[in-house]
């Protein structure tokens, strides 16, 4: 028995030792860098109303609206409902003293949107993705984040989880990026969508081998900012059998937020380009189409959105806002089928009972035309409930 009991107290005593030199190296490696956690947790409620279709049970487009999914051509359905709390995020951002006086900032942010696996029968559990994975040193950034031909700062503010998708640049790649004064310069990871010849479904080539450039020029004064960016990038496809081809794309952005008496603004996004694809509206167009020769050619698109936030109170706020996209497709190339425009329309009451939480609801209208000349339209409301630390 005192044999045990020793055995029982040594083994205690080497745990706890191992674990104090394990605290001790870990504070060691964090001695000089502060870590913060960040997030928020956010709860969607949604009735969506299709005049022209429905959209299946693991549609990412009855989690938030997606221009290039609302039905065409089908017949009207009953409502759908969905509730979710998908878009809650967690963020991790560390910031390193050097010995030289600079700091070394790193971000690793996720959340449960657009993954793999759950649904709403019992658990409703979904695998977090990644967002943000970055590292910023002297004006380099380099890692996974927004894409420099983005303006985030003009986006919405509204409950559905891009806002005015229609009309805006949105997405994160992979990056190379240095900042200096208003300027910054990026390489960033390329890839091309492409549409078969006569249409079909969309091809992802991951044939890149150059990075996508990008620059932009950001005016900051006292009634808001202006920004400009410049994209070029290379569109590739190499399917051995018939295609090997390359067409060159370019696209530019003017975005603008300007302040509107002492709480109100305006936040404004123009984007027009040749074979813009995935860097536009959710990638609802491609980057280029097949011809009956096997070569390349790029897609002509334009997209724009106006929005208007307008501050209540101090507790209440409300965010009016219209955006719209416009193909210019080669029908004999494309097919009818493919998506000749889309816009939408929304309006939000947003309310803060106290800083950290919001609760609000949201009426959004959408419409969605094919080259044949058929189209569809989406009705949703949805209430939210966010809580942010």
């Amino acid at each position: 028995m005192k044999n045990s009991i020793l055995k029982s107290a040594l083994a205690v005593s080497l745990a706890l030792g191992i674990s104090a030199i394990s605290m001790n190296t870990q504070a060691d490696m964090l001695a000089g860098t502060d870590v913060k956690f960040s997030g928020y947790i956010k709860v969607d409620a949604m009735f969506s109303n299709y005049s022209d279709g429905s959209l299946g049970s693991q549609s990412i487009g009855r989690d938030f609206y997606l221009p290039g999914l609302t039905p065409v051509g089908g017949i009207e359905e009953s409502t759908q409902f969905d509730a979710h709390a998908k878009q809650s995020r967690f963020r991790f951002t560390t910031n390193t003293k050097t010995d030289e006086g600079d700091s070394i900032t790193g971000v690793l942010e996720f959340d449960f949107l657009v993954t793999p696996g759950g649904n709403e029968r019992v658990s409703n559990s979904y695998v977090p993705r990644l967002r943000h994975a970055f590292i910023s040193y002297k004006g380099w950034t380099v890692g996974q984040t927004w894409t420099t031909f983005q303006d985030v700062k003009t986006l919405p503010e509204t409950l559905d989880f891009v806002g005015a998708t229609d009309g805006v640049v949105f997405g994160r790649q992979a990056l190379v990026k240095y900042k200096t004064g208003a300027w910054e310069f990026a390489l960033e990871n390329s890839e091309t969508t492409i549409t078969p010849f006569g249409g079909g479904a969309r091809i992802v080539s991951d044939d890149g081998a150059i990075p996508d450039a990008v620059v932009r020029y950001t005016h900051t004064a006292d009634w808001g900012h202006l920004s400009i960016a410049g994209l070029v990038r290379q569109l590739n496809y190499d399917n051995i059998v018939s295609v090997d081809d390359s067409a060159s794309s370019t696209g530019l952005s003017i975005n603008s937020k300007i302040n509107v008496g002492e709480s109100d603004d305006i936040r404004l996004s123009f984007t027009t380009g040749s074979g813009l694809g995935r860097y536009v509206a959710l990638n609802t167009v491609n980057g280029a189409v097949i011809d009956a020769n096997g070569n390349l050619e790029t897609i002509d698109s334009t997209a724009y959105s106006v929005a208007y936030r307008h501050v209540w109170n101090n507790k209440m706020r409300s965010t009016f806002s219209y955006s719209s996209l416009s193909v210019d497709n080669n029908v004999a190339l494309t097919g009818t089928s493919a998506t000749e425009s889309t816009n939408s329309i929304s309006a939000n009451v947003l309310y803060s009972p106290t800083q950290k939480i919001t609760v609000g609801g949201e009426i959004k209208q959408a419409t969605r035309e094919i080259e044949s000349g058929a189209d569809g339209d989406m009705t949703r409301v949805q209430f939210s409930m966010k809580y942010a630390f």
